[in-house]
């Protein structure tokens, strides 16, 4: 069986967010601001980012609404740690540019948050505002295959060129609709977008929702994730999703290689 990829939390404490990457050299820096750099193009206009990201979140029928705003939560807290944004500031470019997008059957796709550049406190501050004060709306199925597919076309379609090209996506259960994942997953692999996950191991069941009973962490292992450095972070409570988030958030960013241990379940 193969082994699920963690990040060992006692290593980011100590590595200082500007040993993960090279700063670029000192002529790029704007004015006196040392946190925010001289943006780059491409010859075809797209600003150069260090991480294109889209945040992939599950809510079909399996997920309440209690779960979903907790999901949104745990990624405003996450955007606000003072880690994150360190991580941030300390890339070649200073940059990311990111969206949230909330997704259940194949024809429930939702851009909550449009692609947004963060390359400061205030900026993050400001994309997790939009992720706070959206409504929720709920899908039914679970069309990951669909998600994956609508995620990789919103990477190809913005108007950035990122280093690294990355779709976080989260959820609690197994595709049960939607165009085939094997086929999104290949294509994301294709156009050399990552896909990591984080799974939600739901464990309070509700009579009037489907019940999960697989392990979600080795699914997402086996079935969702791509690219040579994916990894899968589990998550059982509120306060685990935040923490897992937080600590993808730093891998992804600073282009980190998470440390792999056996799953202990």
């Amino acid at each position: 069986m193969k082994r699920l990829a963690v990040l060992v939390i006692a290593c980011l404490a100590v590595i200082p967010p500007a040993t993960a990457q090279h700063f670029v050299d000192s002529s790029v820096y704007a004015g006196e601001d040392l946190l925010t750099r001289e943006r780059q193009y491409t010859q075809d206009g797209r600003l150069i980012v260090d991480l294109e990201l889209v945040f992939a979140v599950d809510v079909s029928a399996s997920i309440d609404e209690m779960e979903a705003l907790q999901q949104r939560r745990g990624h405003v807290q996450a955007l606000a740690d003072p880690d994150v944004i360190s991580s941030i500031q300390a890339g070649g470019h200073g940059r990311i540019a990111v969206l949230y997008l909330e997704w259940a059957d194949a024809d429930f796709q939702r851009v909550v948050a449009p692609w947004t550049v963060i390359e400061t406190e205030a900026d993050a501050l400001a994309f997790a505002a939009l992720l706070a004060e959206a409504d929720y709306i709920s899908g039914r199925r679970t069309a990951i295959g669909a998600a994956v597919s609508n995620a990789v076309r919103l990477i190809e379609s913005n108007p950035y060129q990122g280093i690294r090209r990355v779709i976080d996506l989260s959820g609690d259960g197994p595709q049960n609709a939607g165009p085939s994942l094997p086929d999104a997953r290949a294509a994301a692999q294709d156009a050399e977008i990552t896909i990591n996950g984080i799974s939600m191991q739901n464990e309070r069941q509700n009579p009037f929702r489907p019940p999960v009973n697989i392990d979600v962490a080795r699914y997402f292992e086996n079935h969702v994730i791509v690219g040579p450095r994916s990894f899968v972070l589990p998550s059982r409570t509120h306060e685990d999703f935040v923490e897992a988030l937080r600590r993808k958030l730093i891998i992804e960013i600073a282009g980190l290689i998470p440390a792999e241990m056996t799953d202990k379940g």
